[in-house]
């Protein structure tokens, strides 16, 4: 497995996405009540994203999720360069809770000082899908538990991000073949 550097794949997207640029008539975004980090916590499969310059090329994107003892998560993302047999990349990183938002929304940093905001704004009540975002609105991923996900809740996904002030056109669904 290939360590990419530090400012490539999904780190910089998310100092992207924790700049606070609200802009246009979009409300605040609203997260999900609260999250239960132990349960959040384990593989996850991209299905769908605004792709941002560093997933250029990427297939079988993943997100994994480990709790740390001192509440903190460990942070791996992977992807493949060049379809579902090129070169699997991946970058390390911490997120942390944000203070009084349940967990909902976190700070993660892939590098020291940056960190970059990571918000659920949709998680089902069984931990297999979620909807992630950035306050900015400039990036979001909709995420789940197997490298598939039933087409009505990903168009319900999308419609959810659309009615929030994402971008949908600019979707791009994530091949997940690599297995």
């Amino acid at each position: 497995m290939m360590r990419t550097p530090l400012l490539t794949f999904l780190s910089f997207p998310l100092l992207l996405g924790g700049c606070h640029f609200f802009g246009g008539d979009n409300p605040p975004l609203d997260v999900v009540p609260s999250v239960d980090l132990e349960r959040y916590a384990g593989k996850w499969y991209e299905i769908a994203s605004v792709p941002v310059p560093q997933q250029r090329g990427c297939s079988c994107t993943t997100a994994e999720y480990t709790l740390l003892e001192d509440g903190s998560v460990r942070v791996v993302n992977t992807c493949r360069k060049g379809g579902p047999g090129g070169e699997v990349e991946s970058v390390d990183g911490t997120a942390f809770a944000v203070p009084n938002s349940n967990n909902a929304k976190l700070k993660v940093q892939f590098f020291w000082p940056f960190r970059g905001d990571y918000w659920i704004l949709e998680l089902d009540p069984d931990y297999r899908s979620a909807l992630v975002g950035t306050p900015n609105r400039k990036y979001f991923w909709i995420l789940s538990r197997t490298p598939s996900m039933d087409e009505t809740l990903l168009s319900d996904l999308l419609a959810t991000a659309a009615e929030r002030g994402f971008d949908t056109t600019r979707v791009q669904r994530t091949v997940q073949d690599c297995l």
